[in-house]
């Protein structure tokens, strides 16, 4: 299933919509390359989840827990892109986390499955358009397209076309 996106603000209200369906002990891997939207996502979801404090990219920092402040699960964001290895990743102790908080994990491609069966996996695509041979550009203000892949016992029946939706 996949949702047409048309600003950042439109991003945000979409995870706090998403918010409202994720509960303690799960999993969400957000895929996306540079600029595609994984961050204003992340915020939405916290904005959505009532937790405190400014969500934004744990790129240096890799983890961040965030507190709830409405009794709901805090959320755990990380940012898996400077990770070189499933060892490195371990080293991080998000198991002991997992089943108390939403697990928020952008960059987690190819290394961050390893941590649930049960996950929610978003894929968001922004367009690059030309400008001469070789040279590309960010389009910013272009639409994103964003699709949903469950896996698991923790999503068995859950239709991805409800996702999301208002």
């Amino acid at each position: 299933m996949t949702l047409t996106i048309a600003s950042p603000e439109e991003m945000q209200a979409l995870g706090r919509r998403l918010a409202a369906t994720l509960r303690a002990g799960d999993l969400v891997l957000l895929h996306g390359g540079l600029g595609a939207g994984k961050t204003t996502l992340a915020k939405g979801i916290g904005a959505g989840l009532g937790v405190a404090g400014n969500v934004a990219s744990p790129t240096f920092i890799i983890a961040r827990t965030h507190r709830n402040s409405t009794g709901g699960p805090d959320l755990v964001h990380v940012d898996a892109y400077r990770l070189g290895s499933l060892d490195e990743l371990d080293a991080l102790d998000l198991d002991t986390s997992l089943g108390e908080a939403v697990t928020l994990v952008e960059w987690g491609e190819g290394v961050a499955e390893v941590l649930s069966e049960d996950r929610m996996e978003i894929r968001i695509e922004r367009p690059v358009g030309g400008l001469e041979p070789g040279e590309t550009e960010i389009v910013d203000h272009a639409a994103r397209h964003v699709t949903f892949t469950l896996y698991g016992d923790r999503w068995h029946g859950t239709d991805p076309a409800t996702l999301g939706r208002a």
